[in-house]
């Protein structure tokens, strides 16, 4: 597996060995001692698994205290993922990372605790699949705005028409406003 950081260096992007024979593929999505080799986790605690149409746009959410690593990637379509660092004292707080994960593409993408996390489906449909490092406590989930100004997250809309999101996420709270992580 290959594992490069991004421009926010503790998000990372994890490209796992395939290989491939006339009959399909195979690849290892988690191998304890390689992650353990490459600093990232080896103990989660949840799956998730949701599925999108195109247009869709999940987040951008946190949990302000149960903070999650999450490790994404997509079995079905083609989204473009975003992590927000939400660490004050971080030399990153308030900036963003994207990438495009697909099935084709087979990348994961590593979000440690901290961040702020969200994607937006460009494919017909996509299935994503993500491990986290602690469990859903939704007592302390929220919301920052996916269009918040001064982040400016630059989403590769469809059409430039406004993406589907679900009633909390168009209530999300600016970064100017918003609850973040003091200690992390």
């Amino acid at each position: 597996m290959n594992v490069e950081p991004t421009a926010i260096p503790d998000v990372l992007v994890i490209t796992p060995r395939v290989f491939e024979d006339e009959r399909g593929f195979f690849m290892e999505t988690f191998q304890a001692e390689r992650f353990a080799k490459a600093g990232l986790p080896t103990i989660f605690v949840q799956d998730n698994h949701s599925g999108s149409r195109r247009g869709t746009l999940r987040g951008l959410h946190y949990q302000i205290r149960h903070a999650q690593g999450k490790l994404i990637r997509v079995v079905i379509g083609e989204i473009f993922d975003v992590a927000v660092d939400l660490r004050r004292r971080s030399p990153t707080f308030g900036q963003w990372v994207g990438r495009h994960l697909s099935a084709q593409n087979r990348q994961m993408l590593w979000v440690p605790p901290g961040f702020a996390h969200g994607f937006y489906t460009l494919s017909e449909w996509a299935e994503v699949q993500y491990k986290t490092t602690d469990f859903y406590a939704p007592e302390w989930e929220r919301v920052l705005r996916w269009d918040d100004p001064e982040i400016n997250i630059s989403w590769p809309l469809l059409d430039n028409q406004p993406p589907l999101l679900s009633a909390r996420d168009r209530a999300g709270a600016l970064l100017a406003d918003a609850e973040v992580y003091e200690t992390l």
